[in-house]
């Protein structure tokens, strides 16, 4: 859905204005309140809202999924080291540039 001019209104306008501006968005419209000349909150129906909010929570899961995907392909490929090993090459490597920083301070 595209944002016309109509869509844009002044917060001075809003308040004066709310029933109306709800009613439209209760019917589809979605309006971009702004305060100083800038956007500034929006103006939306709640189930859009709950709609634009479980369509984050699925893109999400596919984000997690597909981790999960990469994960077991390293797996597969014996990309792996056990926890103890890995952690271990973690705290030796945040513990390097603390050394560097004192050695040269």
């Amino acid at each position: 859905m595209s944002i016309s001019i109509s869509d844009v209104v002044p917060l001075t306008h809003a308040r004066a204005q709310l029933s109306e501006l709800a009613e439209q968005a209760k019917s589809g419209a979605e309006k971009i309140i702004t305060k100083n000349g800038e956007s500034y909150v929006a103006l939306i129906d709640a189930d859009r809202l709950d709609y634009y909010h479980r369509l984050e929570r699925e893109r999400i899961h596919l984000l997690l999924i597909d981790d999960a995907r990469r994960g077991l392909a390293d797996v597969l490929a014996g990309r792996t080291q056990d926890a103890d090993t890995a952690l271990a090459g973690l705290q030796k490597a945040r513990a390097k540039p603390a050394t560097s920083k004192r050695k040269r301070g």
